[in-house]
Parts: C-alpha cells; structure tokens; sequence
C-alpha cells in the first residue's frame, strides 16, 4: 500500500523515526549478556564499575550506533544506484563498490602494514571510487551502450575478480588474515566508536547531499533526454552523485566491512511504501535501512549463542531470495 498524501507520509515517517530509535534501544538491550532496560538507563545516567554498565556503553551501544549509521547508507547509496542506472538489482554489493573497498583495505593491511582508522577511510574512499567508476566504464563500453545487464555483468565480474584477489592476498598473508577475517565477513561487532567518528562526518556529508539531490533524481529518473530538455547539467548531477554513493558505500565499508543486500532490499520495500518521490524515498531508505541492519545483528547473536553469526551473512540470509525475486521479475519485465 503506498502512502498517497504529504501528511500520512510525514506521519509515517515520524513513526518509522521512532522505531529506529526504539532499535537503537534494543540493540543495547538484548544479547548473551542480560541486560534489562532499567540497567541500561542506569549505565548511562547513574554509572557505576559493574560489569553491565561497561558492556552498555563500551560495547553495546557503539555496536547500535554503527549499525544503524551503516544500514542507512547502504540503503540510500542503493537508491541512487538504482536511479542513475535504472536497475533493480543495483547495490553497492552487487556492482563491486563494497568488494573494491575491502580489497583496498586488505591490500593496506597486509602489503603496507597500514593500521590507522583515518587511513582506513580515505583507502577504502579510494577503492570504492576504483570500483564504481570501472563497472560503470565497462557496462557502457559496446555499440548498446550502457545498459542494466551490462552493468550487472559488469559489477558481478569485477565482484568475483576483487574477492579473488583479496583472498589470494590473505592466503599469502596469514598474520592479515587474522586481521581482516571477521571485518571480510561483514560485522559491526567488535568496534568502537572511534571507527564511527573517523568516517561519520564523510557519511553525514553523503546523506544531506542525497537529500540535496532527491529533486534533481526525481527529474533524472524519467529520462535523460527529458532531464536536458528542462534545463538540467545531468553530467555534473550524475557525477554529484557517485560521489554521494562512494562517501557512503566506502564509509560503510571503512566501519563494518562488506555488507551485501542492504542496498537492494531497502530501496524496493520503500517504493512499495511511499512510490518513487525521491524527497521521500531517499529519508525513508535511511531509516528502513538502519532498522533492518539492527534487526540482522540482533537476530545474529541468538543463532549460535554464545557464538556470534557475523551479520553480514544474516543479511544475506534475509536478502537472497529478494535478490533471487527482483531478477526474475525486474529482467522478465524487459
């Protein structure tokens, strides 16, 4: 059911707000360690040296507050890919962003012994950038130009040759796999909010120029042709926003490693939602997309208890068989 009217959105919207703070709230919440709500109000407004307490803060919620910061911008960078390439299968995990900049930050960590979180973000900046602009130089190369199979071969093709070359990085380099292993695999557990901070204030940058850009994708997605007939510079907004994608998808990256099927789920549950209104889909997106990430890494710390699943292969689980549904009804519809 879509919401039709600016009010029920904004309704909406308000309460799709207020269930991702309740998330943030259970993610510090529920784990091995129980934890009930009053100890949790306590460790952040009358602290004492018990164990609970330093989970809370320490653990718990910088575990939420990367989750939730990483959910969305996959989500939002998956919506502009979509419209940019009018593809339903586009995600910074399908067409390589998210492998490029793992690959760049493997390559750091085991070539140059690189272990500086502000570096880590400007490499894995650097690969994502690598990866968009080569599935997006190879996908239009050919007399059809640019087309979504293309571009789906594409980044499937440069997806399988950076996760080649990193695992035979890793195979060289015992002492970096150790290192990288569980970051490869996608997880927001294990970090702290210095790993947020050191990539937070490109994220933020990332979101309000997508919020700057909803009007002009609105415009983009019914036509290039139509786009440049009303007046629109469609190179430079086409470039703004690889850029907005790249500061979100490598950010993400930089703080919880690959994690794949965000950036495809989100945007076509939001749709369903709100239709295609991009000063809507795109707030929307942000917070479906934390609230789902959330959600994969409380369920992964009940699977094996008192084992963690690394989410990224929760989220996998859960995005599979919508990638496997958006193919086949996405390229049967061509």
């Amino acid at each position: 059911m879509i919401l039709k009217s600016n009010v029920t959105k904004s309704i909406g919207l308000i309460i799709l707000f207020a269930l991702f703070l309740f998330f943030i709230c259970a993610s510090v919440i529920y784990g091995y360690t129980d934890i009930t709500w009053k100890t949790a109000w306590n460790a952040f407004f009358q602290f004492e040296e018990i164990n609970e307490h330093y989970i809370v803060k320490n653990v718990r919620l910088p575990r939420a507050l990367i989750a939730a910061t990483v959910g969305a911008s996959l989500a939002i960078a998956g919506v502009i890919m979509q419209t940019l390439t009018k593809n339903p299968l586009a995600s910074p995990g399908i067409f390589g962003v998210n492998a490029g900049a793992g690959l760049a930050v493997v390559i750091a960590v085991s070539i140059f012994s690189v272990a500086n979180l502000h570096a880590f973000t400007w490499i894995s900046f650097l690969g994502a950038a690598i990866a968009a602009f080569s599935v997006y130089a190879i996908g239009s190369y050919g007399r059809e130009g640019l087309t979504p199979m293309k571009l789906t071969l594409a980044g499937a093709a440069l997806t399988a040759m950076f996760s080649a070359f990193t695992q035979g990085i890793l195979v060289l380099n015992e002492s970096a796999l150790e290192q990288v292993l569980f970051w490869l695999a996608g997880s927001v557990a294990g970090r702290n909010l210095d790993y947020l901070i050191a990539v937070f204030p490109y994220i933020l940058f990332g979101w309000m120029l997508a919020l700057l850009l909803a009007g002009k994708l609105n415009v983009l997605s019914m036509g290039e042709d139509v786009a440049k007939g009303l007046g629109m510079k469609t190179g430079l907004v086409k470039l703004t926003s690889a850029i907005v994608v790249i500061l979100l998808a490598g950010g993400a990256v930089a703080v919880s490693g690959p994690i794949g099927f965000i950036g495809i789920v989100v945007p076509h549950i939001t749709r369903a939602i709100v239709g295609i209104d991009h000063r809507w889909v795109i707030p929307f997106s942000g917070l479906f997309g934390g609230i789902l990430l959330m959600a994969a890494d409380i369920s992964a710390r009940y699977v094996i208890m008192p084992k963690e699943v690394p989410v990224g292969v929760m989220t996998a689980i859960i995005g599979t068989p919508f990638f496997i549904y958006i193919a086949r009804k996405g390229f049967n519809s061509r």
